[in-house]
């Protein structure tokens, strides 16, 4: 298979050099239509790109993906459910999707993460670079060139590398004509055949369309929209064209195809007055709301026998609400008491603050013990569900046998020793508020698949039950792993994955804040009084210099027990070194390597090193350390398992 591969690769090479090199037409270019050709043209005489070098896709390191992922957050969270939908109806076909923005960085992927290692080597994974300038002819980079929805397959690629893949890609653009992302499905292995395409063409460039429409819809949310279309049956749930228009009836935006029914380029629409295009002024637009029955609807096209429905949507709100919704509102107040002054958390609060009353679930990451608890009950309180209630579910702490009652509920009498009136789950108790899942990682696999139907079908079913129970909750997951290592290894569902992840959180550790002068202070406010009419003790300056010395492997958990344990020993209600737990206040050990090592290891070996931590801090009592970390002992047991952490004795 190596041998064929290679030999295809070199037959490839061969066939695009000689399109690039002959001015006209030969039996080899007419195996490729125009797209294909004129892009190899590109690729060889614009981008110089040299077809005999075959490179390996390009994954842009986090930190970048991130930047290109703030420029478009807005759109992104829009764009989020479409990617879902689409990707259900394409997963068990092999298909993975990607999003990416205008200059061809993926931004967004769904797809198999148990085939993660084969999907990042071809480049089918977030961050990679598909414009056409660095990967050649493909789905994404033609796309982006020639501003069409089209498919790259096979050997349309430019580059031998990419020839065993099929990619079809769409543009979404802009309220202003210019394009805003692309969407793009994409396959390791797929038929010969180019027309085996067809379908994954339409559904690409349909997916896309209602994206670009949604974020149209919400961008203009405040104005006037003008839905128009040629077939009245469609007005309503599919309109073709939108315009947006200002109090003064002026253009301020439209979709790309309304350009289609006036016959000009998009900037020219741009500041033309409506009732220069359509027989209908803003004073008429009452008479084209949805109440009115379509049929009387209909105007003409100004200058033209083109007739159209029109569906006006009013402003959400006045313009004077609406400009002051433009204005960047404060950080809620739970949510900025969150930080004293750490860049990278600071920057996690103002992308939560935008999401507080999003539908979207939410996952939050990060070591044991770093506040992602605290972090979920700010984005709750700061919320308009702050009304309801908040219900914390310690997936790792309650034991397998009893999760699935406690979380769904069950019914009168549905197995032995079941209360007589039944109960209702903890699911059920979260009703008009915020469920929030921590170490959703240790949920059994059996019950992930009725917590997904409890998360798209917005009901849940109790033990024994025949009728299920609609429930309006907003769902906020957490875990100190990482999830996508448990999806790879068929532990945790992938589609459930996705759903929790409609937007990811990752807390700084203890460590590595710049804050963490504040956090000590703040944590002595908190925890440190001995009785509530005594003031918090303060810490004298060597103490201090301990704990700002420290590496926390604990984080948030561990400072909190220092700091109650420092209260309660100190004297004269003033911490001094003496105070401090023993392995504080002695000289540096492992302790200090171990969290100096910690910014270069994995997730997972990070935590592994906290638990290996926590066991010899609770001298290897499996009981005490399960009790600390607020984890039962099987859960406890399983991750010295699965890290291979073995007992001293």
């Amino acid at each position: 298979m190596g041998e064929e591969m290679h030999a295809e690769q070199r037959h490839h090479i061969e066939t695009v050099m000689q399109v690039a090199e002959q001015a006209k037409q030969t039996p080899s270019a007419l195996l490729h239509d125009e797209i294909i050709r004129d892009s190899w043209m590109r690729c060889v005489h614009e981008h110089k790109l040299d077809p005999t070098r075959m490179q390996e896709a390009i994954i842009l390191p986090h930190q970048q993906v991130r930047e290109h992922q703030d420029q478009i957050e807005e759109f992104l969270h829009i764009a989020r459910h479409g990617l879902e939908t689409l990707y259900h109806q394409v997963a068990g076909l092999g298909y993975v999707v990607l999003l990416t923005d205008a200059r061809g960085v993926t931004v967004d992927f769904i797809g198999d993460l148990q085939l993660d290692p084969s999907l990042k080597k071809a480049g089918l994974y977030l961050g990679s670079d598909w414009s056409e300038i660095n990967a050649g002819t493909c789905g994404v980079g033609t796309c982006i060139s020639t501003g069409q929805a089209l498919t790259v397959h096979q050997g349309d690629h430019f580059d031998a590398t990419h020839i065993p893949l099929t990619c079809t890609a769409a543009p979404i653009y802009d309220a202003m004509g210019h394009m805003k992302a692309v969407l793009d499905i994409s396959a390791l292995t797929s038929p010969g055949k180019k027309e085996s395409q067809h379908l994954a063409l339409q559904l690409v460039r349909m997916y896309s369309l209602q994206i670009e429409n949604a974020y149209f819809l919400h961008r203009f949310r405040h104005e006037w929209i003008l839905r128009l279309s040629t077939a009245p049956e469609f007005l309503e749930v599919s309109p073709e064209y939108l315009i947006a228009i200002d109090a003064s009836g002026k253009i301020i935006g439209h979709n790309r195809r309304a350009q289609l029914i006036f016959g000009e380029v998009p900037q020219e629409l741009i500041g033309r007055r409506i009732d220069s295009l359509l027989n209908v002024s803003t004073d008429d637009l009452h008479r084209f709301v949805a109440v009115q029955p379509v049929d009387r609807r209909a105007l003409m096209v100004s200058g033209t026998q083109k007739l159209v429905f029109l569906s006006a949507l009013a402003p959400a709100r006045s313009l004077l609400e609406a400009a002051r919704a433009r204005i960047e509102p404060p950080t809620p107040e739970p949510l900025a008491a969150l930080s004293g002054g750490d860049p990278q958390l600071d920057r996690q609060i103002s992308r939560a603050a935008r999401l507080i009353n999003s539908p979207i679930s939410i996952l939050v990451t990060g070591e044991t013990g770093s506040g992602k608890e605290y972090f979920a009950k700010a984005l709750h309180q700061s919320s308009e569900r702050r009304h309801g209630p908040f219900v914390p579910v310690n997936c790792a702490a309650i034991p397998d046998t009893l999760i699935e009652s406690e979380l769904f509920g069950y019914a009168p009498g549905s197995f032995s020793g079941a209360s007589p009136k039944g109960k209702r789950g903890l699911i059920q108790e979260a009703d008009g508020g915020t469920l929030f899942l921590d170490e959703i990682g240790d949920m059994p696999k059996p019950l992930q698949a009725r917590l997904l139907r409890v998360l798209s079908e917005k009901e849940v079913l109790p033990v024994g039950a025949t009728r299920a129970v609609e429930v309006n909750i907003r769902v906020v997951a957490a875990t100190h792993c990482a999830l996508e290592s448990l999806v790879r290894e068929g532990v945790f569902r992938d589609d459930l994955y996705y759903r929790l992840s409609g937007a990811h959180f990752t807390l700084p550790p203890v460590r590595e804040r710049k804050d963490l002068s504040w956090i000590i202070d703040r944590v002595l406010a908190l925890h440190g009084r001995k009785s509530s009419d005594q003031p918090a003790p303060t810490l004298d300056a060597e103490s201090r210099a301990v704990l700002l010395a420290h590496s926390w492997p604990g984080n948030l958990r561990e400072l909190r027990n220092v700091i109650e344990f420092a209260s309660a020993v100190c004297r004269d209600n003033e911490i001094t070194l003496i105070d401090l737990p023993e392995y504080l206040s002695a000289p540096p050990n492992n302790t200090h390597t171990l969290g100096t090592s910690f910014q270069d290891l994995s997730l997972n070996s990070i935590e592994s090193s906290e638990l290996l931590a926590q066991l010899r801090a609770a001298r290897w009592n499996v009981t005490a350390a399960a009790n600390a970390m607020g984890i039962s002992r099987m859960t406890l047991y399983r991750r010295m398992k699965r890290y291979g952490i073995e007992h001293p004795q």
